[in-house]
């Protein structure tokens, strides 16, 4: 077999490997750890994995080749939950936050999310994308290769659709494979205020078939709302959901964040890949969750950091007693969460949420995947699937959640390509 690069001798070569699925339960601590381990690449795919001495007596040449002595390799990160694209940014509300605002105070006096709006909607679409590459090239020198990107700051048709525009074209432009999403029912725009069905009137009348047509060519984008105190309510999110799904667009859902209002439950039962945030989220939850297991829980620990909450999702009850496969994403914003970095969302889900560094990998690679519709092409290290890798300076991935603020990724693959290089 003649590949285009083999990467040898790594001492821990982590592949994630499910060919079954998601990862579930206790089935989220096992890695697939190869020591001495080899993985060969050809056309931007995975061609061999298994230890270094398998692997070289199945390879007849290889036009390049990595030691990765004493580094672990493992899948690159998949960012199940981002809102990348954006204008502006918020810090004069961090200040206030600091000083005790709440962000529900702050979105009620035209902060929050409409603060990004009006900054979304004054800039050019040349403006936002380019400080949206800045922070796409930060991410991938942190290891994410694959990203979850929302629209949701334009809250018009016209912005929206400028949004997703901008996405595609920093899609095509850069490395971080970007999947997008619809978040037009993100928030009230000032100009609906107190007529809350009359916007969710306007996304579904108007804006989804607007996007199913900027589409028509390809792959349908998520569509998302924002269901929670202080944004819609679970009627709200059926009707903008199930209209969406008639239509053949994927769905996603924010969730109990603030307050566990009844849509994890709905946003389940109506087949939404993920639902979101759940920081609020109770036994109902969780249990609509069990008993609907291709939709995945995805959550952001950086957020209850950033808003200073003190408490986080109950990750470890959704694993232990509810074997729900979790995910974890940045939830990078400009309000709450301005986060680059999967590895900080890594160690945090370790300390905050009690996940193993184990448990906070696979979450942040396969069950992540998942979680955006990619699982069967990224985020394990399997035959065939797409050659996204990351080498560590590090031989032991557990440092990644074990060491705060310091970033060990050196080298990341994405397609079978080196894209960054410490």
């Amino acid at each position: 077999m003649n590949v285009d690069l083999l990467i040898e001798h790594a001492a821990q070569l982590i592949t994630v490997a499910s060919p079954g699925g998601p990862k579930r339960g206790a089935a989220m601590r096992e890695l697939g750890a190869i020591a001495d381990g080899a993985l060969a690449i050809a056309g931007g795919r995975i061609a061999a994995v298994g230890a270094t001495a398998e692997v070289r007596a199945r390879i007849d040449s290889a036009a390049a080749r990595i030691d990765a002595a004493g580094k672990a390799v493992l899948p690159g990160f998949v960012d199940a939950h981002t809102h990348v694209v954006f204008a502006g940014d918020r810090v004069d509300e961090f200040e206030r936050r600091l000083a005790g605002a709440t962000y529900l105070e702050i979105m009620a006096a035209g902060g929050g999310i409409m603060s990004t709006v009006r900054a979304t909607r004054a800039a050019s679409a040349g403006q936002f994308a380019r400080a949206s590459a800045e922070r796409l090239r930060q991410m991938l020198a942190h290891g994410t290769t694959t990203a979850e990107a929302k629209s949701g700051y334009g809250l018009t048709t016209a912005d929206e659709l400028k949004m997703l525009q901008v996405i595609d074209q920093l899609n095509a432009e850069q490395p971080v494979e970007l999947v997008p999403t619809f978040l037009g029912a993100h928030a009230l725009p000032a100009e609906y205020d107190g007529r809350a069905d009359d916007y969710i009137a306007l996304v579904v009348d108007e804006m989804l078939p607007a996007v199913r047509a900027a589409y028509a060519a390809t792959s349908l984008p998520f569509v998302d709302i924002f269901c929670d105190e202080g944004a819609f309510t679970v009627a709200q999110l059926e009707r903008v959901l199930g209209a969406a799904r008639a239509l053949g667009f994927p769905l996603k859902a924010h969730l109990d964040e603030f307050a566990a209002l009844g849509g994890t439950p709905a946003a389940a039962a109506l087949g939404a890949t993920s639902v979101d945030h759940l920081i609020a989220s109770g036994d109902a939850d969780m249990a609509a969750l069990r008993d609907h297991p291709a939709t995945i829980p995805t959550l952001m620990p950086a957020t209850p950091f950033g808003l200073g909450l003190g408490r986080y999702a109950p990750a470890r009850r959704m694993i232990d007693e509810y074997g729900l496969a979790v995910a974890l994403g940045s939830d990078l914003n400009p309000g709450t969460c301005w986060c680059v970095a999967v590895p900080f969302a890594m160690a945090l889900a370790c300390r905050g949420m009690q996940l193993t560094p184990a448990e906070a990998l696979v979450a942040a690679t396969l069950n992540a995947a998942y979680a955006v519709g990619r699982g069967t092409q990224v985020g394990s290290l399997e035959v065939g699937k797409q050659a996204d890798v990351l080498i560590l300076r590090v031989a032991d991935y557990r440092h990644l959640s074990y060491r705060v603020a310091e970033n060990l990724v050196e080298t990341v693959i994405k397609r079978g390509q080196v894209v960054y290089q410490f």
